[in-house]
């Protein structure tokens, strides 16, 4: 019921979220992040200072198939980038000092266990990451 809408591209792997660019697929690039715990926070760290997954697109569009990643876990955050890292604080849920995150992220089922996921709000550019909510698994990008 679904397939027969979605006649776009079909990611090659599960569970890792593909950028849609026109009729081709951009892996993000998967990682874990560190953490490290301060008071009443979390930092989350990517060793470099920009993914290897880039696209142009203010509000990106994803295309994921399932297999154990549940799409409605998935979190947008946006990194900070400083001495060559990628960090961004968590207190509670909510971006460190004031900044806004996670931001909207809405995820539409396009066929069996195929999902669009898109942003939900203009992204400026920089580094972002869909994260599970509870984990430290990242699929990074970059909006230039």
């Amino acid at each position: 019921m679904f397939a027969a809408d979605y006649k776009g591209p079909l990611p090659p792997k599960p569970d890792l979220p593909y950028l849609l660019h026109a009729s081709t697929l951009v892996p993000t690039e998967a990682v874990m992040a560190s953490q490290s715990a301060q008071k009443k926070s979390s930092t989350f760290t990517i060793q470099g200072a920009s993914s290897s997954a880039k696209t142009p697109l203010a509000e990106p569009i994803f295309i994921l198939e399932t297999r154990s990643l549940d799409p409605a876990s998935l979190e947008l955050w946006r990194f900070e980038v400083r001495g060559g890292e990628r960090s961004v604080s968590v207190t509670g849920g909510v971006h460190h000092k004031g900044a806004s995150g996670p931001y909207h992220l809405s995820v539409t089922k396009i066929g069996d266990r195929l999902y669009r996921l898109e942003a939900q709000e203009m992204l400026e550019n920089g580094e972002y990451s869909l994260s599970p909510a509870g984990s430290n698994q990242a699929f990074c990008f970059q909006i230039y």
